[in-house]
């Protein structure tokens, strides 16, 4: 594989990491990620696209200053250019990530602070909805619901859905050991227990539907406004 190759290839794989914060999902797979380009000498330019033109910008901004960490975190790189296209506020989030200057300077006069506390709820409704992806099939199952407040990540089986739930919790500084409460207050870490069980799974459940029903309306909204692949989806089915 030639060198330029095998470098895209793993600017890519760190792309990966930057997730849509309210859909939960990695820009590559969604699509967002337009070009992605890559020279010997190891400097990269990357373009992000988004379904339309109104996207929010604070979602744009966390999802640009996201990509531009992860690749300019690489050690083969000696520069990176990344910035979002066709956006409304493209000019001011791309300058604000360039100059590393926060989503309050970039948006001076619009914006009342930075963007952590967004950030930190939409990984608390990633827990909810990866909660019942964990959840789910143990009820469908038969399994009584108040036989959860009892079990552990430990007492479930290996899964994607697990593997992904426990980083979520990871980032919100709530336990993942194998002793950890399955069903815990996303908000608190403390554990779900008695009649609080029924309605923590029924917001686990809302959110999960909410943000697969996001991401498909997305996902469509981006095919009508492009036409061409993304690059993350290429690397996926080369």
């Amino acid at each position: 594989m030639p060198a330029a190759v095998a470098q895209r290839s793993r600017v890519l794989t760190a792309l990966d990491a930057v997730r849509d914060p309210e859909l939960d999902e990695p820009i590559t797979t969604l699509g967002f990620v337009s070009s992605c380009v890559v020279s010997a000498a190891g400097d990269v330019v990357v373009r992000l696209r988004l379904p339309t033109y109104f996207c929010a910008p604070n979602f744009a901004f966390l999802m640009v200053a996201d990509a531009y960490d992860v690749v300019a975190a690489l050690p083969e790189v000696r520069h990176a250019d990344v910035a979002l296209e066709d956006h409304f506020a493209s000019a001011a989030i791309n300058a604000g990530v360039a100059a590393r200057a926060g989503f309050a300077v970039s948006f001076e006069g619009e914006a009342v602070g930075e963007l952590d506390e967004l950030r930190r709820t939409f990984i608390t409704k990633a827990v909810l909805a990866g909660t019942d992806q964990v959840c789910r099939p143990l009820l469908a199952a038969g399994l009584d619901p108040a036989a959860l407040t009892t079990m552990t990540l430990g007492d479930m089986p290996p899964s994607a859905q697990l593997e992904r739930l426990c980083r979520r919790r990871a980032e919100l500084g709530l336990r993942t050991d194998p002793a950890a409460p399955l069903l815990v207050d996303p908000g608190t870490g403390e554990p779900i227990t008695g009649a609080a069980v029924s309605l923590h799974l029924g917001k686990a459940r809302l959110t999960r539907v909410g943000i697969e029903a996001n991401t498909g309306i997305c996902r469509g909204m981006l095919q009508h406004r492009y036409a061409t692949t993304g690059a993350g989806e290429e690397e996926d089915e080369a």
